[in-house]
C-alpha cells in the first residue's frame, strides 16, 4: 500500500515515524482557482518506509500527521519548504519543527543558488527525478500507480541527499549558518499577510502619497476579499486594474466604468460599490496618515565602478567559500555598503560579514586589491598597507 486514504492508517504510520530521527516530506497541492493552497497529497518517508497520504479521502483527519509535524523530537526535513510550511500553517496553526530545508542547505554548501530538487538528487543520491508528471491535477481522482511513484520519489532521493548535506555542514562548521536560514522559515509572519500591508507586495508606478493611500486601501480590500472567498488576488481583480484605479481615483460609479481591465458591469455591481468604498475611505484618511513613498537611493557620483568591484569580490569570496552569492549579498546590500560603511544589511552581520562584509570594507577603502592569480585565471586579494 503506497496511499494512505483514513485516519486510522494515518495514525498507526504516524505512530511508526515518532522515534526516528528525521523525515522527510512533500506535499502536492492546487492553488490556480483559490487564495490557500487545496492540499491534494501529502507524502511522508521515514528510515523504513515511505507512503503518500490522501488528504482528499472521505472523513479523511490529519490530527496524527500535524502531530507528528509538531513533534520537536523528529527533524522534518523538506525541499523548497516555503509553500509547504505555508499549508501547515493554514491548516493547523502551527509550524514543522525543527526544519531542514535542503535548498537552502544546498545554498550554504556551495551548489549554486536556490537549486531544484532534481539536480540535488541527481548530484547526491545518484537518482534520476522523471518530472513529466510535474504539472498533473492532484486534485484528480483516483490517483495512478505513475503519479503515486512520482510523487513518493520526491521524499525518498531526500534522505540520502539531506544525510549528504548534514554531513558537509557538520564537516564545514556552516551548521549555525543553516540555522540562520531556518528561523526565517519557521516565524509565523513569514505566512501572514496582513490586508494593511498587501500593497507592499505591488510596483507602484507612482510614489505620490496620495497615490500610495489609495493603493493601500484597494490592495487590503483586495486581500480581505479574496481570503473571505478563497479566491486567488489576480482572479479577483488584477494588480494592473488596482494600480489604474489608485492613479484615477474615481468617486462614482461612471468614472470608475472607464478603468481599463474593468467591466461596465463590475463598476455597477457589488465589487464596483466596495472599490469606492476604498477609495472614500482612501481620500478621507488625513493626509499625515498617508504612507510615505520610500526613499529612492541615488548612489552618490563615482560609487558606480566601486559597486563593480564589490560584485566581483562577493564571486571571489563566494566561489572561495563555496556558497551561493545569492544567500550572503544582494545588489541592494552592495549599494548600501558602498555608500555606508555601518549600513544594516546581512552582509555585514555574522558570518556574512566574516567571509565577505569584513573585506568589502577593506576593498572599499583600498587596503586590499584584486589582481589576476599567477596563473592567469582568476582572481586573487593583495595587501595595499
Amino acid at each position: 500500500m503506497s496511499l494512505i486514504s483514513d485516519t486510522a492508517s494515518l495514525a498507526a504510520f504516524c505512530r511508526r515515524l515518532k522515534d526516528a530521527d528525521f523525515i522527510t516530506v512533500d506535499t502536492e497541492f492546487m492553488r490556480e482557482k483559490t487564495y490557500w493552497p487545496l492540499l491534494c497529497l501529502v507524502q511522508v518517508a521515514g528510515p523504513e518506509e515511505a507512503l503518500a497520504i490522501d488528504p482528499l479521502a472521505p472523513g479523511m483527519d490529519l490530527a496524527p500527521l500535524f502531530e507528528l509535524l509538531a513533534d520537536t523530537k523528529v527533524l522534518k526535513v523538506f525541499h523548497a519548504a516555503r509553500q509547504d510550511i505555508e499549508i501547515f500553517h493554514h491548516l493547523s496553526g502551527a509550524i514543522p519543527r525543527p526544519l531542514f530545508d535542503t535548498q537552502v542547505a544546498a545554498m550554504v554548501c556551495g551548489f549554486g543558488d536556490a537549486v531544484s530538487y532534481e539536480t540535488l538528487a541527481s548530484q547526491l543520491a545518484r537518482a534520476r527525478i522523471d518530472k513529466s508528471l510535474r504539472f498533473t491535477d492532484w486534485a484528480q481522482r483516483p490517483l495512478t500507480e505513475r503519479q503515486l511513484h512520482y510523487a513518493l520519489s520526491d521524499v525518498t532521493h531526500l534522505r540520502p541527499a539531506y544525510e549528504k548535506l548534514q554531513k558537509r555542514l557538520d564537516r564545514d562548521g556552516r551548521t549555525d549558518w543553516l540555522a540562520e536560514e531556518m528561523a526565517v522559515l519557521t516565524d509565523p509572519r513569514t505566512y501572514v499577510v496582513e490586508p494593511a500591508e498587501a500593497w507592499r507586495r505591488l510596483k507602484p508606478r507612482s510614489s505620490s502619497p496620495r497615490f500610495l493611500m489609495v493603493l493601500k486601501e484597494l490592495a487590503a480590500w483586495r486581500e480581505r476579499e479574496a481570503r473571505d472567498r478563497d479566491l486567488p488576488r489576480q482572479r479577483l481583480m488584477r494588480d494592473e486594474t488596482l494600480m489604474e484605479i489608485a492613479a484615477h481615483a474615481p468617486v462614482g460609479i461612471d468614472e470608475l466604468a472607464r478603468t481599463r481591465g474593468l467591466s461596465k458591469g463590475a463598476a455597477e455591481g457589488r465589487q464596483g460599490a466596495a472599490v469606492l468604498d476604498a477609495v472614500a475611505r482612501a481620500l478621507a484618511t488625513p493626509e499625515a496618515n498617508w504612507p510615505v513613498p520610500p526613499e529612492r537611493v541615488e548612489l552618490p557620483r563615482g560609487l558606480a565602478p566601486v559597486v563593480d568591484l564589490l560584485k566581483v569580490l562577493l564571486k571571489l569570496k563566494c566561489d572561495q567559500h563555496d556558497v551561493a552569492q545569492r544567500l550572503v549579498a544582494s545588489t541592494s546590500d552592495i549599494e548600501q555598503i558602498a555608500a555606508d560603511d555601518n549600513a544594516a544589511v546581512p552582509a555585514l552581520q555574522g558570518w556574512r560579514r566574516t567571509i565577505y562584509g569584513e573585506d568589502a570594507l577593506r576593498l572599499k577603502h583600498g587596503r586590499i586589491g584584486l589582481a589576476l592569480a599567477e596563473s592567469g585565471r582568476g582572481l586573487r586579494l593583495i595587501p595595499l598597507e
